[in-house]
């Protein structure tokens, strides 16, 4: 069956490009390949837990990251109604990755529908370890939102990229709490021609030599069936910017039609490895970069292979958190029940209920 983002996407070429992209992505000799080992058979998050009461319909996007033998969980609450408008950026933690405390609610959205309020709606928290500064920083998607109309998808648009610094220095610094700094990346003139009214759609930063590098998303939202949700790379000298599109390598083609929210890890041995929200069913994709800024195309692994496994829609990985030698958990979004999309783009939730759930991966 078709995902949230075919239904919106495909039609003719882009239809297509994702029917052969989807099997027969090459890639460059020597990348390292992702294989599943296991899958915990039943999501570790859901919104039954007793610390996500008020949490109407569960959990989406952001980063787990493993300090010692603790598992920190940034992550998108969507919270109440409209659906994906009211959202909350939440702070999670466990000692084992199967029992976790909600730990503090980091930012809360305005909620507001009438497309006036640029954080009516915010997504997609991501940490990341400044060692220049010695302090977290946590970047997050803000968006405008507005009931769809004429064709146009309006639940979220105009995204601005947000940082955000820990008051508390160090690696403990990790919860915060955090202080805004303002926007970093936003559509406007600096745009590339293959952005659109989704506006930044995601946002991940990382260190390659003394610069900066990110992959951020945009979609040209602005017409539907949307033909494509793409990466661009920006840098900039140090986390804190200016960060500049680097349009001269715009778009990044990991993917024909769909990417979305890529976490990228540096490897031991060089190079560094992105995952991704892909258009694959019961799967994710990774992709692989030698240099940090030319990439490869991307692959897909299947993280669910059986059959009626919990989740009925696999989202969002949450990022490689590494455990031992070649192995990573890796944590990821899904719907525990097949999601109604006509009512969910109308901003009705409905019944869904999108958890968290585990796997088990070897880098090969």
């Amino acid at each position: 069956m078709m995902r949230r983002r075919t239904v919106l996407q495909l039609g003719g070429a882009a239809a297509a490009a994702w029917l052969s992209g989807a099997e027969s992505r090459g890639g460059g000799h020597g990348e390292p390949r992702l294989r599943l080992i296991r899958q915990h058979e039943t999501p570790v998050l859901t919104k039954r837990h007793s610390d996500a009461a008020d949490n109407k319909y569960g959990f989406e996007g952001g980063r787990v990251i493993k300090l010692g033998s603790t598992y920190h969980l940034f992550t998108s609450e969507m919270a109440a109604d409209p659906i994906w408008v009211s959202m909350r950026l939440a702070y999670w933690c466990s000692g084992d990755g199967l029992h976790w405390k909600r730990t503090a609610t980091l930012f809360t959205s305005s909620g507001e529908f009438e497309a006036k309020d640029p954080r009516a709606s915010l997504w997609s928290p991501v940490p990341v370890f400044d060692e220049t500064e010695g302090r977290w920083n946590l970047f997050y998607v803000a968006y405008r939102a507005a009931p769809s109309s004429g064709g146009r998808f309006m639940l979220n648009h105009s995204g601005e990229i947000w940082r955000a610094v820990s008051r508390t220095p160090g690696m403990e610094g990790i919860g915060g709490p955090y202080l805004d700094l303002g926007v970093i990346l936003k559509p406007g003139p600096d745009s590339d021609a293959w952005e659109g009214l989704q506006g930044t759609d995601s946002f991940f930063p990382y260190r390659v030599g003394r610069e900066w590098r990110a992959l951020y998303g945009s979609a040209k939202s602005q017409v539907t069936p949307i033909a494509y949700w793409w990466v661009g790379l920006a840098a900039a000298p140090a986390i804190g910017g200016p960060w500049k599109r680097v349009s001269a390598l715009n778009p990044v083609r990991i993917e024909n039609v769909f990417i979305e929210n890529p976490i990228v890890e540096p490897l031991p041995g060089g190079g560094y490895l992105c995952v991704y929200d892909s258009n694959v069913p019961d799967a994710i994709g990774y992709a692989f970069s030698a240099d940090g800024v030319h990439w490869n195309p991307g692959h897909a692994l299947v993280i669910q292979p059986e059959r009626e496994s919990w989740a009925r829609d696999v989202r969002t990985p949450l990022g490689l958190v590494h455990e031992r030698g070649n192995e990573y958990t890796l944590f990821y979004t899904g719907f525990e029940s097949q999601p109604d999309w006509d009512a969910i783009l109308g901003g009705k939730g409905l019944d869904t209920s999108c958890a968290v759930g585990m796997v088990r991966i070897a880098r090969e």
